[in-house]
């Protein structure tokens, strides 16, 4: 399910840090974490049984759309002009807590930023979004970039993938069949899926973490790409996100026709095409490190 949610600027504060994403993820996982009590009481009551549904397990969100801020480039700041701000939010759970969500967030009042600068913000709005018709070949456009990392043995930090890079197909589709099988329990063969990215692509990330002992920048793509996979597949991709780190606002997508895809790899670069020379190539100190 996806929302739109409408926050209204409820200060004279300004500017609010590029990296901001970081700042969303930890007002949502609080929202959440503080309902999900009452949530899975609500699953109970409507004839869902005793669930383990998490509502913070599986989310995603877009950027915000402020509109054309000033951008303070040296000091990493966007200076809002816009009183009213949106942004989707997306969650991986029954259609039966449309109206539990909606609850949830409406009127809520936070604080957006770090201890320097930042925004008090208040809900205003929360408007449930109608899915796309789901069908197993599906075009998309990622929003956000989709983060591919590898763990390599005597490295302190990951190795971020790129569409070029051999492993980064194979990933890609092994990352998504093993999120289905985490939240669904069900099985997915990977030659049910046919994979194939555009060539063109755009490299970008942002900081997690941020002001903590443990900040890091995440790298992913941004890319148009087609996807052939179960119905059920690309309703988890629309309501919790495609890539890893989805919870921090990675991997949101968005479907475009097929006439609406630039550079195109109609003849397709596709998982099954690359897996044996992944294997070729790919040495044993390196793993995946998909959430």
């Amino acid at each position: 399910m996806r929302f739109q949610i409408t926050i209204n600027r409820t200060s004279k504060q300004r500017m609010l840090p590029m990296d901001y994403q970081y700042y969303i993820s930890a007002w949502i996982y609080k929202v959440l974490h503080q309902a999900d009590r009452d949530f899975a009481g609500f699953l109970h009551e409507k004839g869902y049984g005793a669930s383990e549904t998490k509502l913070y397990k599986l989310f995603c969100f877009s950027w915000l759309n402020f509109g054309s801020p000033i951008l303070w480039k040296e000091k990493k700041l966007f200076e809002l002009r816009k009183q009213e701000i949106t942004l989707q939010i997306s969650f991986d759970t029954t259609e039966a807590a449309t109206h539990f969500i909606k609850g949830l967030f409406m009127s809520q009042e936070f604080y957006l930023g770090d201890k320097f600068n930042g925004i008090d913000f208040k809900v205003t709005g929360v408007e449930a979004l109608p899915e796309p018709d789901f069908t197993e070949t599906i075009h998309y456009r990622l929003q956000t970039p989709w983060v591919v990392s590898l763990k390599m043995e005597g490295r302190k930090h990951p190795k971020y993938l790129s569409p070029v890079d051999n492993e980064f197909i194979y990933y890609s589709v092994k990352h998504l069949v093993e999120k289905f099988k985490n939240t669904r329990n069900k099985l997915i063969d990977l030659d049910q899926l046919h994979f194939k990215p555009s060539e063109k692509y755009k490299r970008g990330g942002f900081k997690i973490k941020n002001g903590q002992h443990r900040e890091t920048r995440v790298v992913g793509n941004l890319f148009d790409f087609q996807l052939t996979a179960p119905v059920e597949l690309h309703q988890m991709i629309w309501n919790a996100g495609v890539s890893e780190k989805s919870s921090s606002g990675f991997g949101w997508v968005e479907t475009v026709p097929t006439d609406f895809l630039p550079g195109s790899n109609r003849n397709g670069r596709d998982w099954h095409r690359n897996e044996s020379e992944l294997h070729g190539n790919t040495v044993g100190s390196i793993r995946n490190t998909s959430e």
